[in-house]
């Protein structure tokens, strides 16, 4: 219900009667939108969080069971609160919730659930403050605006010639929970990104009588950890060297760290590892899925062309009778209808600015969370937090 207290403590705000001073509108209450609004308390700058679940980390409670961060503890943590050491070095599902719960109750943050925001507009008056209209009627102005609305938006499959004539079960990997309903059953993972490859490894583990992977672009994989030491490690520590060094030293790790898979199907990439970073391709993060192709237990196959009927037909003319095909191709960011007219965003529907920088001539406007960089998303949406509270704080003084 719009506007009822949260669940983890934090304030019910009316709207309706409470924004003459002008707060700054925080779109979406995970992890990125949490850490602007407490960064913004912190410098005495108030922040309504608008979220338009129930609860905040909404997209985290539908996460696959398996699921844990392939960032450590420590660099994953939001400004002004650390994990609990209780967590263990990779944190789960469940504890990344808890933590965003207390994390909200802990800062004393501002969150309205139930309220989705639809659109957002320079004022009419020539102020320079910022208008969002929200379901229920809602119009509301603010000084400033921070869009969180996450990385992992929209789920996205793929039109693929004939999908809707698929007789077996085909889904997105945003509705999978875990192997139990796939016991026995001959299972498709289509997409070999860090979400297709650890579900494919679950399948596997999980007791599917037969998993394969459909790879378009044979991906850069990484250890999370080698000899203690994280891959966000190297991950930070590289962002700022020239690409071409970067690309050979990961050569020479992975021919270290990780088996030639050719002979499984699944053989080194021919581009650099941070070329293609640079390109928005993040590598895969190793929990399983090289012992599960070294042994067999997950077979990589060619990418899907088309479906017809009960057949799915991959790019060299094989042709599968999976009873299920799990689609793990990717999200929009669902950007457009919110402020595609206001000129900010590129051609791939992602913002043209993000962190402490607000898009040329939408000063005001900020963006967290639509990046997805090789020394972790928690760690950077950190960052970006103060960088955004910062500019505001500068502002409104």
């Amino acid at each position: 219900m719009p506007n009822s207290p949260s669940p983890t403590g934090s304030h019910a705000v009316a709207l309706t009667d409470r924004t003459d001073d002008r707060p700054v509108y925080v779109i979406g209450g995970g992890p990125g939108g949490l850490a602007v609004a407490a960064s913004l308390r912190a410098r005495g700058v108030r922040a309504v969080v608008l979220e338009k679940s129930d609860r905040v980390g909404a997209s985290w409670r539908g996460h696959y069971d398996r699921l844990h961060l392939h960032t450590t503890r420590r660099w994953s943590a939001l400004p002004g609160l650390r994990m609990p050491r209780g967590f263990g070095r990779w944190v789960g599902r469940d504890d990344v919730v808890r933590y965003l719960e207390k994390y909200t109750e802990h800062h004393g943050l501002e969150v309205v659930t139930g309220v989705e925001v639809t659109r957002i507009d320079r004022t009419p008056d020539g102020s320079g403050d910022w208008q969002l209209t929200a379901t229920g009627g809602r119009v509301l102005r603010g000084r400033a605006v921070a869009v969180a609305t996450g990385f992992n938006h929209t789920p996205r499959i793929p039109d693929w010639p004939g999908r809707d004539t698929f007789t077996g079960e085909l889904l997105h990997a945003a509705a999978y929970r875990n192997p139990a309903p796939y016991a026995g059953k001959d299972v498709l993972v289509v997409g070999i990104g860090n979400t297709g490859a650890e579900i494919a490894a679950d399948l596997a583990e999980g007791g599917a009588s037969r998993v394969r992977i459909a790879v378009r672009t044979v991906p850069h994989i990484v250890r999370r950890s080698t000899a203690g030491w994280p891959a966000q490690a190297t991950g930070i520590l590289v962002r700022r060297l020239p690409v071409r060094l970067v690309d050979r030293a990961g050569a020479v790790m992975c021919r270290i760290a990780v088996p030639d898979l050719a002979a499984q199907g699944l053989p080194r990439p021919d581009t650099g590892l941070y070329s293609r970073v640079r390109q928005g391709a993040i590598p895969v993060q190793d929990v399983g899925l090289i012992d599960a192709v070294r042994t067999g237990a997950v077979t990589p196959v060619a990418t899907v062309a088309s479906f017809d009927k009960d057949t799915v037909v991959l790019a060299d003319g094989t042709r599968l009778t999976p009873d299920a095909v799990i689609a793990a191709t990717g999200y929009d960011r669902a950007l457009e209808p919110l402020l595609g007219h206001l000129d900010v965003l590129d051609g791939r529907g992602r913002p043209v600015a993000h962190g402490g920088r607000s898009p040329k001539g939408a000063p005001g406007l900020y963006f967290t969370g639509f990046t997805n960089p090789i020394s972790g998303m928690l760690r950077e949406m950190a960052l970006d937090a103060e960088r955004i509270a910062k500019r505001v704080a500068r502002a409104s003084r």
